[in-house]
């Protein structure tokens, strides 16, 4: 059924798309071929989780999220995150413009997980999709920093006083 444009699940839905955007300019940079198929991959699911918010999840027989999806994250996740430097410090959004762009969707993959669960407070959504959220910010933070290759800014505390 329809509703106002100003509905909480309307704004959920928007800034998943958001960070769908924002998915794909970063795959428009000059990614490896192992950060452009994860992120491929992403894009898809994004549309996936867009179709699962748009029904209740009470109705039966829709597309949904599912742990399998959120298993192809955490191993993303465990693969990439192998290969890089333990963190001493926070790192700051940017480094390379790969990882520059890896980190606002970071960010607006943070937003549509605050968003989406707001909307679950008014209107029965998927929990899995909810999950799927929180793991891909995270995956998005690891990609970032492998986008880096070793050469992410650090934060510095106090330097600036």
């Amino acid at each position: 059924s329809r509703v106002p444009k100003l509905d909480c699940r309307i704004a959920a839905f928007g800034t998943v798309d958001e960070l769908n955007s924002h998915i794909g300019l970063a795959l428009a940079a000059d990614a490896p071929a192992e950060l452009n198929e994860v992120l491929a991959r992403v894009q898809n699911e994004l549309f996936d989780l867009g179709a699962d918010f748009s029904v209740p999840f009470g109705v039966a027989d829709r597309l949904r999220i599912s742990g399998a999806q959120i298993d192809a994250l955490e191993r993303d996740c465990d693969r990439f995150n192998a290969e890089l430097p333990e963190l001493k410090s926070f790192v700051l959004p940017g480094g390379s413009e790969l990882a520059a762009r890896l980190h606002v969707a970071r960010a607006v993959c943070r937003r549509a997980e605050r968003d989406a669960l707001e909307a679950a407070e008014a209107v029965d959504l998927n929990p899995t999709a909810l999950v799927y959220l929180n793991r891909l910010s995270d995956l998005l933070f690891i990609l970032a920093r492998t986008a880096s290759a070793g050469e992410e800014p650090l934060w510095k505390p106090g330097t600036s006083s």
